[in-house]
């Protein structure tokens, strides 16, 4: 078992308090965004064995365990993270694993760096993912039913929405969708501009559910991305309450804290409520233009205590123990590699004490009880 000295990624997203309220440290005033637990190659943990991506690939098979290696390849297949909205996050979609090889090889054939601010995968895999709140947090998940959608641009009184909401109320739905994300991702910039500014305005003069999408403007003037975002559900989880995001769903997170967990993988195709490149005809390649239901997920408990959040992804299983003071401890000995974070009071894991914000990694195998008193979330994979 190895504790896990973890980086905090600044980017301008980010609380400047949430985190450091977590681990019990003073805030610094700067954005604290994400920190990361795993291997990706971005910013891979650190061990006293070196970094976690080293150790893995020094020994893949007695770090991860044979049917791991089988299935995923010789790498830990999730990325978990604290993640920590100050702000709201770019509105984005994954594509899926298909989807994914079929654009990674295609931009590699055409030699475009790995690196450049138009390349849209970075890699070859899918990245679904699933976010579990630890305190109140807001998102945007899925298409809401168009009517609705509709009702909303309505109910703004801005003139330049009615051709939006007409195109809202045709059918098929999913033919409508498409054609007012596209019709507001590719209108005339300095247009849109007016627009969004009128429409912020009267959400802020409106409040009640049309306040998201004033602070949404507020953080994004005039960008297009305010009218998407207007398409799609809002959702407010509470505090252990999730929600997974499978490929071609669009959405964004806006505010509060939670425990994310991710296929390993970087790629995204961005919708708006960014600076950075949005490929309109991919993204729309990409999405599945369909209403749904965002589908807040509640743990389910086993006899043990564990309480887990079933996905159809096998990449990740994400779990949470709430350990009482005084009670036997738990034996988490699993044959596939785990990474346990606390998130509150005190957790023993092994010889490890690890108090909020700290982690550990646990390779396949390793016999491992935890105690508490304290929160403990265990990341793993199905195999």
């Amino acid at each position: 078992m190895d504790r896990l000295d973890n980086t905090v990624r600044p980017y301008a997203w980010g609380s400047t308090t949430a985190i450091p309220h977590l681990l019990g440290i003073e805030p610094g005033g700067e954005p604290q965004a994400e920190m990361w637990m795993g291997a990706h190659p971005g910013a891979p943990s650190r061990t006293p064995r070196g970094t976690l991506a080293e150790v893995i690939d020094a020994a893949p098979e007695r770090e991860l365990g044979v049917a791991a290696v089988a299935k995923f390849g010789p790498r830990l297949p999730f990325l978990l993270k604290l993640l920590a909205a100050g702000a709201p996050l770019s509105l984005q979609v994954h594509p899926d694993l298909a989807q994914a090889r079929a654009g990674y090889e295609d931009e590699e054939r055409r030699g475009i760096p790995v690196d450049a601010p138009h390349r849209n995968y970075k890699d070859a895999n899918h990245k679904p993912e699933l976010i579990c709140a630890l305190t109140e947090f807001d998102g945007l998940c899925g298409f809401r039913d168009p009517a609705h959608a509709a009702d909303l641009f309505e109910g703004l009184g801005v003139a330049a929405l009615k051709p939006y909401a007409d195109l809202l109320r045709a059918h098929p739905e999913d033919a409508a969708l498409r054609e007012v994300l596209t019709a507001v991702l590719t209108a005339d910039r300095d247009d849109m501009a007016r627009t969004v500014t009128e429409t912020a305005a009267a959400c802020d003069r409106l409040g009640g559910a049309y306040a998201p999408y004033a602070d949404i403007a507020h953080h994004y003037p005039g960008d297009p991305g305010v009218l998407a975002a207007m398409l799609l559900n809002h959702v407010r989880l509470q505090p252990g309450e999730a929600l997974h995001l499978g490929a071609g769903i669009p959405h964004a997170y806006l505010n509060g804290l939670g425990v994310e967990i991710m296929a390993n993988s970087d790629n995204v195709l961005r919708c708006g409520l960014t600076p950075k490149h949005v490929d309109v005809p991919e993204l729309l390649r990409i999405v599945r233009f369909e209403p749904t239901d965002p589908g807040v997920l509640r743990p389910e408990a086993d006899p043990d205590g564990e309480e887990v959040y079933e996905t159809p992804t096998d990449e990740f299983r994400l779990s949470r123990h709430t350990l009482p003071a005084g009670a036997a401890a738990h034996d988490l000995t699993r044959a596939t590699p785990q990474i346990l974070l606390c998130t509150a009071g005190t957790v023993r894991a092994g010889d490890e004490e690890l108090t909020p914000g700290q982690s550990v990694f646990v390779p396949a195998g390793e016999r491992t009880e935890i105690s508490g008193p304290g929160t403990l979330f265990r990341a793993t994979i199905t195999v």
